[in-house]
């Protein structure tokens, strides 16, 4: 087995090579591509993972996970990673595995955005939101307050200064925390906080933010609901503009056998889900309830709550994100798409109820006290450093401090990763195992007359979900219907039937209620349906292969004999 430990976070080369040690240790099971290149030219590189001896991975229904598109989020990476150390170590020896790599095939981009990565995760590191390509203007700013470490301990604290305009002040149970001033208060000292870092060009009095020159946001490059940059911060100049997200959407779009996705991100605990422009009564009702199923098995799976983006986590109340992922696999293909925002240290330390973005802007100081408390211990007080002296070279006497974001916030501590992301990979098989399945239910030959038979083929959809997986697959007219062919060996007629049919589509048992109930039973198949040729000029002791394929639900090939 590939030695890999879920105790730190892999830059760019130990990603590689760990894939690459996956790769050849199960040739049956692990291939490696790159999808494309990056901005600054790494492969983007994605692991297909499936039991080759039973199919290839084009014949069979897939699942798609991308992790770290954004530049700090790097537990994703570990997430995707656990999922294939854990295929790959339980195949032949959990049955759910085994069936999923048997029939099933799992697509895993764990690092969309390796450049930006690797500025998060160099010696000194520096935090941007995506890509390093500069962006929406060709040249850096010239000046400005820039997040960086700048005493050189391989941190980005935050620091506070003395100032008696400032809005911040002491805590007053714990001298350690800072509290917002009150409106009318005077007569304390008061701080000024802003992150740790420099400042180019000071002029001795006036602070502002330097803009970033890579202002990019990749989630917000993908086609559904695309704006423009004075609509949408860091949409790029067009949809897909952007090589990685490119990468992705090319690979998805013509990969139709997709149909479910997920994308890894941080932080918040929580599982999201479309829309991120519209409410719940936009959505064809069938596929609502199928969401609402998905998340609660997730929720079983993994203790975070699964909610709507619309309605239950903006950033703004009166705005919406756009050109994100799982609204573009939703909208535009008619899939299940979700966002998985890993880590809760809100959670962690106990406080569970709470807004994920409201709280930020008002909580209780009772919650201030609990996060001290947790950093303490659990995290051996390096979630939240003790202020202490620096000497700034702008702007003089500072303290340096308070929360460790990158360590406590944006990630799990290394030391807790593996608790927090284990959980996700049962959910992931899960959603591969209910996806459409085609199986042949039975065939036949009858004989009609000397060189003449009848040729009867049967198949079902074995899955939970129906071959097209969704109404706004149906409706977006996304996927084909189910397609039956004969392959007619020279000489022989084909007097009733088509060579190639399509037939529709067959559904899966989603629908089914909780318990039986006279509203809720009837007397139908439309999960299985049937097709019969008539071929004539037979010899007897002659193979035809008859076939059925769906995009998203697979193929079943047979070969029948004539006698």
């Amino acid at each position: 087995m590939p030695h890999i430990t879920f105790d730190h976070y892999l830059r760019y080369d130990e990603l590689t090579t760990t894939l690459q040690a996956f790769a050849d240790e199960f040739p049956q099971l692990v291939a490696l591509e790159s999808l494309g290149k990056s901005h600054e030219g790494r492969d983007i590189w994605l692991v297909t993972v499936t039991n080759t001896q039973t199919g290839s991975a084009s014949d069979k229904p897939a699942l798609w996970a991308d992790a770290n598109i954004h530049a700090t989020e790097v537990s994703p990476t570990s997430a995707t990673l656990y999922l294939l150390n854990k295929l790959t170590r339980d195949y032949g020896k959990d049955a759910d595995i085994t069936r999923a790599l048997d029939t099933r095939v799992f697509y895993l981009c764990p690092r969309v955005n390796p450049d930006g990565a690797e500025l998060a995760l160099a010696d000194k590191p520096r935090f941007i939101r995506s890509s390093t390509k500069l962006y929406p203007y060709p040249e850096e700013d010239l000046e400005g307050f820039i997040n960086e470490d700048i005493d050189g301990d391989g941190r980005v604290l935050m620091m506070r200064i003395k100032d008696p305009n400032g809005g911040w002040k002491v805590h007053p149970d714990e001298p350690r925390l800072l509290t917002r001033r009150e409106p009318t208060e005077t007569g304390s000292t008061y701080y000024r906080l802003m992150n740790e870092g420099r400042i180019e060009n000071y002029d001795g009095v006036t602070l502002r933010m330097k803009r970033i020159a890579e202002g990019l946001d990749l989630n917000r490059n993908f086609p559904a609901n695309w704006r423009q940059e004075v609509q949408q911060a860091g949409a790029g100049k067009y949809p897909t503009s952007e090589p990685e997200v490119r990468a992705i959407v090319d690979f998805i779009a013509t990969h139709p056998n997709i149909t479910g996705g997920i994308t890894f991100h941080t932080w918040s605990g929580v599982l999201l889900r479309p829309y991120g422009t519209l409410a719940d009564d936009n959505f064809p009702v069938e596929d609502l309830r199928v969401y609402k199923r998905v998340g609660e098995k997730g929720t079983q799976l993994t203790g975070y709550p699964a909610v709507s983006v619309f309605h239950d986590f903006k950033y703004h109340p009166k705005e919406v994100i756009t050109g994100v992922f799982d609204d573009w696999l939703y909208d535009h293909l008619g899939i299940f798409g979700w966002t998985v925002e890993i880590w809760s240290p809100q959670r962690q330390a106990g406080i569970t109820e709470y807004k994920y973005i409201e709280w930020y802007l008002d909580h209780p100081h009772e919650d201030d006290l609990k996060m001290l408390k947790w950093s303490d211990e659990t995290l051996s007080g390096n979630g939240y450093v003790d202020w202490y002296a620096y000497t700034h070279p702008q702007l003089g006497e500072v303290e340096l401090g308070g929360w460790n974001m990158m360590y406590a916030w944006r990630n799990p501590p290394p030391h807790l990763l593996e608790k927090e992301i284990a959980p996700f990979s049962d959910w992931l098989i899960w959603q591969a195992l209910i996806s459409p399945k085609l199986e042949l239910y039975e065939s036949s030959v009858t004989k009609l007359a000397d060189g003449v038979y009848k040729i009867r083929m049967v198949v079902h959809n074995t899955g939970w979900l129906p071959t097209q997986v969704s109404q706004k697959a149906v409706e977006k007219k996304a996927v084909r219907g189910m397609i039956f062919e004969i392959k007619l060996p020279v000489g022989l007629t084909l007097t009733t039937g088509k060579l190639r049919e399509e037939v529709g589509q067959l559904t899966g048992f989603s629908g089914t209620p909780t318990s039986p109930s006279p509203w809720t039973t009837r007397a139908h198949t439309d999960d299985r349906v049937k097709y019969e040729w008539v071929v004539s000029g037979v010899t007897a002791g002659t193979d035809i292969d008859i076939i059925a394929r769906h995009d998203r639900a697979g193929v079943v090939r047979h070969t029948v004999r004539l006698e």
